[in-house]
Protein backbone atom coordinates (compact mmCIF):
# COMPACT_ATOMS: atom_id res chain seq x y z
CA UNK A 1 0.00 0.00 0.00
CA UNK A 2 1.35 3.84 -0.56
CA UNK A 3 2.39 4.71 2.65
CA UNK A 4 2.87 8.60 3.31
CA UNK A 5 6.02 9.33 0.61
CA UNK A 6 4.63 7.59 -1.67
CA UNK A 7 1.36 9.72 -1.63
CA UNK A 8 3.16 12.90 -1.14
CA UNK A 9 5.63 12.18 -4.24
CA UNK A 10 2.31 11.67 -6.16
CA UNK A 11 0.70 15.23 -4.84
CA UNK A 12 3.88 17.35 -5.33
CA UNK A 13 4.07 15.60 -9.49
CA UNK A 14 0.03 16.35 -9.43
CA UNK A 15 -0.06 19.85 -7.91
CA UNK A 16 1.77 21.99 -10.93
CA UNK A 17 -0.39 20.39 -13.07
CA UNK A 18 -3.72 20.74 -11.65
CA UNK A 19 -4.20 23.71 -10.07
CA UNK A 20 -6.10 26.14 -11.99
CA UNK A 21 -7.44 24.14 -13.87
CA UNK A 22 -10.97 23.22 -13.90
CA UNK A 23 -12.74 20.14 -14.12
CA UNK A 24 -15.60 20.09 -17.24
CA UNK A 25 -16.33 16.65 -16.84
CA UNK A 26 -16.02 12.55 -14.92
CA UNK A 27 -16.55 9.98 -16.47
CA UNK A 28 -17.01 6.81 -13.99
CA UNK A 29 -16.28 3.19 -15.60
CA UNK A 30 -17.22 1.10 -11.99
CA UNK A 31 -19.87 1.57 -9.55
CA UNK A 32 -17.78 1.18 -6.30
CA UNK A 33 -14.09 1.14 -5.41
CA UNK A 34 -13.78 0.94 -1.38
CA UNK A 35 -17.05 2.88 -1.44
CA UNK A 36 -19.30 3.28 -3.90
CA UNK A 37 -18.62 6.06 -6.89
CA UNK A 38 -21.72 7.92 -6.17
CA UNK A 39 -23.39 9.18 -9.31
CA UNK A 40 -23.56 12.64 -8.13
CA UNK A 41 -19.84 13.18 -8.31
CA UNK A 42 -20.84 13.68 -11.76
CA UNK A 43 -22.87 17.03 -11.06
CA UNK A 44 -20.92 18.02 -7.98
CA UNK A 45 -17.42 18.23 -9.58
CA UNK A 46 -17.98 19.90 -13.12
CA UNK A 47 -17.68 23.66 -13.35
CA UNK A 48 -15.31 23.23 -10.07
CA UNK A 49 -12.06 24.95 -10.61
CA UNK A 50 -9.37 22.98 -8.64
CA UNK A 51 -7.68 25.72 -6.11
CA UNK A 52 -5.00 23.60 -4.13
CA UNK A 53 -3.72 20.12 -4.46
CA UNK A 54 -2.52 19.21 -0.21
CA UNK A 55 -2.38 15.87 1.55
CA UNK A 56 -3.49 14.66 5.23
CA UNK A 57 -2.42 11.60 5.98
CA UNK A 58 -2.46 9.20 2.89
CA UNK A 59 -5.44 10.86 1.44
CA UNK A 60 -4.86 13.17 -1.26
CA UNK A 61 -7.29 16.84 -1.24
CA UNK A 62 -8.38 18.43 -4.21
CA UNK A 63 -9.44 21.77 -3.18
CA UNK A 64 -11.80 22.83 -5.64
CA UNK A 65 -14.19 25.98 -5.54
CA UNK A 66 -17.29 24.83 -3.45
CA UNK A 67 -15.86 21.61 -1.62
CA UNK A 68 -12.93 19.44 -1.25
CA UNK A 69 -12.50 16.41 -3.07
CA UNK A 70 -10.87 12.84 -1.20
CA UNK A 71 -8.53 10.72 -2.98
CA UNK A 72 -7.54 7.74 -1.51
CA UNK A 73 -5.13 5.00 -3.46
CA UNK A 74 -5.74 2.51 -1.62
CA UNK A 75 -3.63 -0.66 -2.47
CA UNK A 76 -2.58 -0.34 -5.92
CA UNK A 77 -4.00 3.04 -7.18
CA UNK A 78 -1.99 4.87 -9.42
CA UNK A 79 -3.00 8.44 -10.71
CA UNK A 80 -2.02 9.57 -14.33
CA UNK A 81 -2.63 12.96 -16.36
CA UNK A 82 -3.05 11.95 -19.66
CA UNK A 83 -4.73 13.86 -22.95
CA UNK A 84 -8.69 12.25 -22.58
CA UNK A 85 -7.70 10.85 -26.59
CA UNK A 86 -5.74 8.26 -24.98
CA UNK A 87 -8.42 5.33 -24.37
CA UNK A 88 -8.83 4.14 -20.97
CA UNK A 89 -7.29 0.34 -20.03
CA UNK A 90 -8.96 -2.28 -17.98
CA UNK A 91 -8.42 -0.89 -14.70
CA UNK A 92 -9.33 3.01 -15.32
CA UNK A 93 -12.30 3.13 -13.70
CA UNK A 94 -12.54 7.45 -13.11
CA UNK A 95 -11.36 10.21 -15.02
CA UNK A 96 -11.50 14.06 -14.09
CA UNK A 97 -11.59 16.12 -17.30
CA UNK A 98 -10.10 19.10 -17.18
CA UNK A 99 -10.50 22.26 -19.39
CA UNK A 100 -7.08 21.66 -21.31
CA UNK A 101 -8.04 18.61 -22.88
CA UNK A 102 -6.24 16.18 -20.40
CA UNK A 103 -7.52 14.32 -17.84
CA UNK A 104 -6.81 12.92 -13.92
CA UNK A 105 -7.48 9.38 -15.05
CA UNK A 106 -7.25 6.95 -11.31
CA UNK A 107 -6.54 3.02 -12.31
CA UNK A 108 -7.06 0.72 -9.33
CA UNK A 109 -6.85 -3.10 -10.35
CA UNK A 110 -8.00 -4.29 -6.29
CA UNK A 111 -10.15 -1.70 -6.28
CA UNK A 112 -9.36 -0.33 -2.85
CA UNK A 113 -9.30 2.84 -3.50
CA UNK A 114 -11.73 5.72 -2.51
CA UNK A 115 -13.19 9.55 -4.40
CA UNK A 116 -15.21 11.58 -1.51
CA UNK A 117 -16.81 14.76 -2.39
CA UNK A 118 -16.85 17.22 0.58
CA UNK A 119 -19.03 19.63 0.68
CA UNK A 120 -18.25 21.23 4.33
CA UNK A 121 -14.98 21.26 6.57
CA UNK A 122 -12.83 18.82 5.35
CA UNK A 123 -11.24 18.45 8.67
CA UNK A 124 -14.42 17.27 10.39
CA UNK A 125 -14.57 15.49 7.53
CA UNK A 126 -15.56 11.32 9.74
CA UNK A 127 -12.33 9.73 7.35
CA UNK A 128 -10.13 12.76 8.72
CA UNK A 129 -11.42 14.14 12.42
CA UNK A 130 -9.63 11.66 14.19
CA UNK A 131 -6.19 11.00 12.79
CA UNK A 132 -3.43 11.86 14.71
CA UNK A 133 -0.92 14.39 13.96
CA UNK A 134 1.51 14.11 10.59
CA UNK A 135 5.03 13.22 11.30
CA UNK A 136 7.02 15.90 9.77
CA UNK A 137 4.51 18.47 11.17
CA UNK A 138 5.80 20.39 14.91
CA UNK A 139 2.81 18.40 16.92
CA UNK A 140 5.25 15.26 16.49
CA UNK A 141 8.13 14.68 18.73
CA UNK A 142 9.45 11.65 21.37
CA UNK A 143 7.68 13.68 24.43
CA UNK A 144 3.88 13.35 22.31
CA UNK A 145 4.78 9.81 21.67
CA UNK A 146 5.77 9.18 24.99
CA UNK A 147 2.63 10.55 26.47
CA UNK A 148 0.23 8.89 23.91
CA UNK A 149 2.05 5.48 25.21
CA UNK A 150 1.88 5.79 29.15
CA UNK A 151 -0.05 2.42 30.09
CA UNK A 152 -0.17 1.06 26.85
CA UNK A 153 0.79 -2.87 26.50
CA UNK A 154 0.45 -3.32 22.87
CA UNK A 155 3.93 -3.65 20.78
CA UNK A 156 5.47 -0.10 19.80
CA UNK A 157 5.45 -1.21 15.84
CA UNK A 158 1.76 -1.29 16.33
CA UNK A 159 1.53 1.51 18.15
CA UNK A 160 3.06 3.39 15.78
CA UNK A 161 1.34 2.76 13.00
CA UNK A 162 -2.09 3.69 14.34
CA UNK A 163 -3.29 6.01 12.61
CA UNK A 164 -4.94 7.74 15.74
CA UNK A 165 -1.28 8.22 17.31
CA UNK A 166 0.39 9.36 14.19
CA UNK A 167 -0.10 9.27 10.43
CA UNK A 168 1.28 7.76 7.39
CA UNK A 169 4.19 5.55 9.20
CA UNK A 170 3.19 2.46 7.40
CA UNK A 171 4.66 -1.02 7.84
CA UNK A 172 7.71 -0.49 5.93
CA UNK A 173 8.90 3.09 7.47
CA UNK A 174 7.86 2.02 10.70
CA UNK A 175 10.23 -0.86 10.32
CA UNK A 176 13.11 1.25 9.30
CA UNK A 177 12.80 3.65 12.09
CA UNK A 178 12.38 1.60 14.93
CA UNK A 179 15.78 0.07 13.76
CA UNK A 180 17.47 3.33 13.39
CA UNK A 181 16.34 3.92 17.11
CA UNK A 182 17.35 0.53 18.30
CA UNK A 183 13.92 -0.24 19.67
CA UNK A 184 12.55 -4.36 19.19
CA UNK A 185 9.43 -3.57 17.60
CA UNK A 186 7.46 -6.48 20.12
CA UNK A 187 8.31 -4.36 23.01
CA UNK A 188 5.08 -2.83 24.92
CA UNK A 189 4.52 0.33 23.70
CA UNK A 190 4.34 1.61 27.68
CA UNK A 191 7.34 -0.07 28.40
CA UNK A 192 9.27 2.48 25.77
CA UNK A 193 11.20 5.52 27.50
CA UNK A 194 10.55 9.15 27.10
CA UNK A 195 15.01 9.01 25.71
CA UNK A 196 14.00 6.00 22.94
CA UNK A 197 10.52 7.79 22.20
CA UNK A 198 12.42 11.17 21.09
CA UNK A 199 15.37 9.24 19.25
CA UNK A 200 12.04 6.53 17.56
CA UNK A 201 10.52 10.54 16.65
CA UNK A 202 13.40 12.16 14.96
CA UNK A 203 14.41 7.90 13.40
CA UNK A 204 10.80 8.40 12.14
CA UNK A 205 11.22 11.94 10.42
CA UNK A 206 14.08 11.41 8.71
CA UNK A 207 13.20 8.07 7.38
CA UNK A 208 10.22 9.71 5.86
CA UNK A 209 12.42 12.60 4.64
CA UNK A 210 14.95 10.17 2.96
CA UNK A 211 11.93 8.77 1.31
CA UNK A 212 10.35 11.74 -0.20
CA UNK A 213 13.72 12.91 -1.20
CA UNK A 214 13.81 9.26 -3.36
CA UNK A 215 10.84 9.31 -4.79
CA UNK A 216 8.88 6.70 -2.01
CA UNK A 217 9.30 2.96 -2.41
CA UNK A 218 8.42 0.56 -4.96
CA UNK A 219 8.12 -2.59 -4.05
CA UNK A 220 5.20 -3.66 -5.89
CA UNK A 221 2.74 -1.28 -7.75
CA UNK A 222 3.80 2.21 -6.49
CA UNK A 223 4.45 4.73 -9.31
CA UNK A 224 4.46 8.49 -9.13
CA UNK A 225 2.03 10.96 -10.80
CA UNK A 226 4.50 10.91 -13.90
CA UNK A 227 4.89 6.88 -13.98
CA UNK A 228 8.35 6.78 -12.69
CA UNK A 229 9.07 4.29 -9.77
CA UNK A 230 10.46 5.45 -6.11
CA UNK A 231 14.11 4.38 -4.96
CA UNK A 232 13.93 4.32 -1.41
CA UNK A 233 13.81 0.16 -1.61
CA UNK A 234 17.54 0.45 -2.38
CA UNK A 235 18.25 1.82 0.94
CA UNK A 236 15.81 -0.34 3.20
CA UNK A 237 18.35 -1.79 5.84
CA UNK A 238 15.51 -4.17 7.62
CA UNK A 239 12.71 -4.60 5.86
CA UNK A 240 12.67 -7.04 3.18
CA UNK A 241 16.19 -8.48 4.42
CA UNK A 242 15.10 -11.88 5.81
CA UNK A 243 18.06 -13.65 6.78
CA UNK A 244 20.59 -10.91 5.63
CA UNK A 245 23.42 -9.43 7.52
CA UNK A 246 22.38 -6.61 9.39
CA UNK A 247 24.21 -3.47 8.24
CA UNK A 248 25.70 -2.51 11.54
CA UNK A 249 26.60 -5.79 13.29
CA UNK A 250 26.22 -8.46 10.88
CA UNK A 251 23.44 -10.63 12.32
CA UNK A 252 21.08 -12.18 10.01
CA UNK A 253 17.88 -10.07 9.95
CA UNK A 254 14.69 -11.92 11.40
CA UNK A 255 10.80 -11.54 10.68
CA UNK A 256 8.27 -11.60 12.95
CA UNK A 257 4.32 -11.29 12.20
CA UNK A 258 3.37 -8.52 14.90
CA UNK A 259 -0.21 -7.37 14.27
CA UNK A 260 -0.74 -9.34 11.55
CA UNK A 261 1.94 -8.00 9.32
CA UNK A 262 5.90 -9.26 8.43
CA UNK A 263 8.01 -6.79 10.82
CA UNK A 264 11.98 -6.92 10.39
CA UNK A 265 14.34 -6.63 13.03
CA UNK A 266 18.04 -7.24 13.82
CA UNK A 267 17.75 -9.02 17.24
CA UNK A 268 20.70 -7.99 18.58
CA UNK A 269 21.09 -3.98 17.08
CA UNK A 270 17.08 -3.57 18.70
CA UNK A 271 17.25 -5.80 21.83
Amino acid sequence: MPELPEVETVRRGLEPLLVGRTITSVVLRAERLRWPLRPELSIQLVGQPIHAVSRRAKYLLLRCESGTLLLHLGMSGVLRLLPMAIPPQRHDHVDLVLDDGNCLRLNDPRRFGALIWCDGDVVTHPLLVNLGPEPLSTDFDGDYLARRAAGRRGAVKNFLMDQRIVVGVGNIYASEALFRAGIDPARPAGEVGRDAYRKLAVSVRAVLEEALAQGGTTLRDFNDAHGQPGYFAQKLQVYGRKGLPCVVCGTPIRVRRLGGRSSFDCPQCQS
